[in-house]
């Protein structure tokens, strides 16, 4: 009788001591994870906004969510009475270690968030990088892929790549087409532009705006230089500068102009 006594003592004891600390740390967690639930789908929807990557996005988001809800976790076990100083020490402690081991993923890891923030390139863009030339075809956390024009595929970590130079050929839209033309002493310069930029003009995919150029950068020691320059949309790049050699030589031969090449001059002395 005694004994059932003390139990039934100690169980009020309990719960007058413990009930109140048990139901602040659920209220404490419900009330918590409800916060964390609305303050991520707010945070979605940002950088949703902001046309962010969608791995990215993904990335960030999960990442608050796992360190907002261990500090939620933190906070109901001190709201319990059990002390979080020894557990915060040893995640501290972990994070430390593991951050050593992994230093070199880590530098990737910056250089993809930094890379997918700030968007120097984007997945389709044409890029020199880390002495690569390729189209963008993914860009991962810790590294980017790039398919060279051999259809071969280069990986970059992040790291180096956010590091170095980024020469980014199809960002605004179009590029231009650069030749330098060399053409005899004998040809008028005049009709020389003339028939240089009609041979682009006549391009189907050679745009209006900026205008093609022609302007004479060189006298040779065999040859006039022109520089001829003209825009096209990415798509149509390298199918109209193809096009455009071929067509430049057949109406420079069509008007007479002629194109010089080398001469070497023997002097033989007689003995």
């Amino acid at each position: 009788m005694e004994l059932s006594e003390k139990a039934i003592t100690w169980a009020k004891d309990a719960i007058f001591e413990y009930g109140p600390k048990i139901i602040a740390a659920i209220l404490l967690l419900i009330i918590g994870l409800w916060v964390i639930k609305f303050f991520i789908r707010s945070m979605r929807k940002a950088l949703s906004k902001r046309d962010m990557e969608i791995s990215l996005q993904k990335f960030l988001t999960n990442l608050t969510s796992w360190a907002l809800k261990a500090m939620l976790f933190i906070a109901v076990l001190s709201q319990l009475g059990i002390e979080s100083t020894s557990f915060v020490a040893v995640l501290g402690a972990a994070g430390l270690a593991i951050g050593l081991a992994l230093q070199g993923s880590l530098s990737n890891f910056a250089g993809g968030v930094l890379i997918m923030l700030f968007r120097p390139f984007k997945v389709g863009d044409t890029i020199n990088a880390q002495g690569e030339i390729g189209t963008v075809k993914e860009i991962e956390i810790f590294t980017t892929k790039l398919l060279t024009f051999q259809n071969r595929l280069v990986i970059i970590p992040n790291g180096a790549l956010s590091n170095g130079n980024i020469v980014n050929y199809t960002a605004e839209g179009f590029q231009k087409i650069v030749f330098t033309i060399g053409v005899s002493y004998d040809a008028d310069i005049a009709q020389t532009k003339e028939v240089l930029l009609n041979a682009m003009k006549k391009h189907e995919h050679v745009m209006e705006e900026p205008a093609p150029m022609v302007e004479l950068v060189n006298l040779n020691d065999s040859s006039i230089d022109f520089t001829v320059r003209c825009a096209v949309v990415n798509e149509h790049f390298w199918p109209t500068q193809w096009a455009l050699l071929p067509t430049i030589k057949q109406d420079l031969d069509a008007a007479g102009i002629e194109i010089p090449y080398p001469h070497q001059v023997e002097i033989q002395k007689e003995s």
